[in-house]
């Protein structure tokens, strides 16, 4: 995707929010460049942009755990300059495609891009924070009952903040993501386990990818150095989340989950209950469920760990973190009306650098 940049060249790439870290990095590393990967401090993106879903300290460990990020600068600023690129060795400093601008509507890489250090490239199609936002604020008035009513006003609210038909902006409007195998193999390693490794087995439904997923991968990657995730579908997860989950569509936690430095390969749709097949099948050693978790029966009332804690394999760790989607959604619905106003906006201001060129 980078055909014409050098080889072994340091970029900044510079962004704030977590989701659109992985579209952005996964590309350009087959060039084996190294990153130098820029985040801004909370203060930064309140000002330009509004409230952000996750403090510097998370946004940082966040963007420290995605496996194609060399390097980390700190509260970095949100305009980016030239002095800045000088300051940290960088060549260029890239960016996708999507407008971005300054609290006073100007283009936040305006510097670089005058002194012909700025490259850009496409962004996914279907992957917008935005349109998460829109889909966990769909859920504020109906994930506390057991009967999903899905009201006008919500209606409206997500259909105002994560649908293009009453999307002005094409930058701000969204469409539905629809993964291929190109992509698949761009986020997976493509390695297989090395002979006497230790192969750990995770599964579960990893919505809406946290630091507090991040913890819990780290410990199980100190157990085992080849971890496997087995990734429930969406179904599964509604029959044991309830509600409004998941979030994110299987796909989209499926290329979440693979941008993580901690994780090795990935088993798309994979079963609630453990079977010895499957284990024997994956030549695990370990199968791995977080103590913060509880675990919920099978329908039929039985373990889904039952095979493995009869084979020895079962293992339990303590991330020491309590975040949750749940959480991630809390935190969205708290500061409600400042992601709307803050999504109007953005909007405004993405109308408002088109007209003018």
């Amino acid at each position: 995707m980078f055909p014409y940049l050098p080889y072994s060249t340091k970029y900044s790439i510079s962004n704030e929010t977590f989701k659109i870290f992985l579209t952005i990095i996964c590309r350009p590393k087959v060039l084996e460049i190294t990153y130098l990967l820029v985040s801004t401090s909370d203060e930064e993106i309140e000002h330009h942009k509004g409230p952000p879903v996750f403090t510097s300290a998370e946004r940082y460990k966040m963007v420290r755990a995605i496996k194609w990020v060399d390097e980390v600068v700190e509260a970095a600023p949100y305009i980016t300059t030239v002095e800045t690129l000088e300051k940290h060795n960088c060549d260029f400093c890239a960016h996708g495609d999507d407008i971005t601008t300054s609290a006073d509507g100007h283009d936040t890489y305006h510097l670089v891009k005058a002194a012909g250090k700025y490259r850009e490239f496409k962004r996914t199609e279907g992957v917008s924070t935005t349109d998460l936002v829109g889909r966990m604020l769909l859920a504020t008035r109906s994930h506390h009952s057991a009967n999903v009513t899905v009201g006008d006003s919500e209606r409206a609210t997500f259909d105002q903040m994560a649908t293009a038909a009453t999307s002005r902006s094409p930058y701000t409007a969204t469409c539905q993501f629809v993964p291929t195998t190109q992509q698949l193999k761009e986020f997976s390693t493509g390695r297989a386990p090395e002979p006497g490794e230790k192969i750990a087995f995770v599964c579960g439904a990893f919505d809406l990818f946290h630091v507090g997923h991040i913890d819990f991968l780290e410990k199980c990657y100190s157990m085992a150095t080849y971890v496997i995730i087995g990734i429930h579908s969406d179904q599964i997860v509604n029959w044991y989340r309830g509600y409004n989950y998941p979030i994110m569509t299987m796909f989209e936690r499926v290329l979440s989950v693979l941008a993580c430095r901690y994780v090795s390969n990935v088993v798309i749709d994979a079963p609630f209950k453990i079977s010895e097949q499957l284990m024997k099948h994956l030549k695990v050693d370990y199968v791995i469920h977080g103590v913060r978790t509880p675990v919920k029966p099978c329908p039929d009332g039985s373990d889904p760990y039952s095979e493995a804690k009869r084979l020895g394999l079962y293992r339990e760790v303590d991330s020491g973190n309590d975040m949750t989607a749940y959480s991630v959604i809390e935190r969205i619905i708290k500061n409600r009306v400042k992601f709307e106003e803050r999504n109007k906006s953005k909007e405004q201001k993405e109308l408002d650098r088109m007209q003018s060129t």
